[in-house]
């Protein structure tokens, strides 16, 4: 089997929060098609590096390379790269002002300078992929937690992202509203799109990531596929946490 494109590789990152050391040299590498979840403990560490993979935070030292190119944030177009890797937070940041489709519409119209039509027809399907199809003149306050996040997440999509960062896209939503957006991601799985996702959903991570990797107090403790780390943890910290949850 053909070896397959990395999309991220993270070397030595250390990042800081004035005294407080938060990443403490880090190294992942997540090739193309791969779904990582990070688990661990609030506090761990697991979003800050995922907001580091998308520029949101700055490292303080080691690198990150996106597609085989290092990024130096002072001289990158980060905004660029941010079209690369999309990203979907805890709370759906949705314009209030705009219905469904016209805040699915907005990043390609005004950062890709796409045409309307193409715009619309494109968002329209993309709403009937995360099942929303019937709400695209409906305004967010009318929506569902759940399917604020789905908009959320086609949102991101209209921007053709090569990879998808998720930092614990279900933590805001009533649990009975959890379902639907683990079910839009799995099918974002199954399409190949590259995933890198901090939740506490375990059901998910077992059933949908390729590898797991689990955080504890800025580090990367132990990774690997899930039902290894699941069932057979190594290291005495991740036994600890996963006792602590399953």
């Amino acid at each position: 089997m053909a070896e397959s494109r990395e999309m991220i590789r993270v070397e030595k990152l250390n990042k800081h929060f004035g005294d407080l050391h938060v990443l403490k040299d880090i190294d992942l590498t997540v090739g193309e098609s791969d779904v990582v979840v990070l688990i661990g403990a609030s506090g761990s560490g697991k979003s800050t590096l995922l907001r580091c993979l998308n520029f949101l935070e700055i490292k303080n030292s080691g690198s990150v390379i996106i597609e085989g190119e290092a990024i130096d944030p002072k001289k990158a177009n980060l905004n660029q790269i941010r079209q690369k890797v999309g990203m979907v937070f805890q709370h759906f940041n949705l314009f209030p002002h705009k219905t469904v489709l016209q805040n699915v519409i907005e990043g390609p119209i005004q950062v890709k300078k796409m045409k309307r039509a193409t715009a619309i027809k494109e968002g329209k399907e993309l709403l009937e992929k995360v099942g929303l199809a019937d709400k695209t003149n409906v305004y967010p306050d009318k929506l569902s937690g759940g399917q604020k996040q789905r908009v959320a997440i086609a949102r991101s999509l209209a921007m053709k992202p090569d990879i998808m960062l998720f930092d614990e896209p279900t933590s805001a939503l009533d649990p009975e509203l959890v379902g639907e957006v683990l079910t839009t991601m799995k099918q974002l799985a199954n399409e190949g799109m590259t995933m890198v996702v901090v939740t506490h959903e375990m059901g998910f991570a077992r059933e949908v990531s390729d590898s797991v990797v689990y955080m504890h107090e800025g580090r990367i403790v132990e990774r690997g596929k899930a039902e290894d780390i699941f069932d057979n943890p190594q290291e005495e910290r991740t036994k600890a946490f996963l006792s602590s949850i399953l």
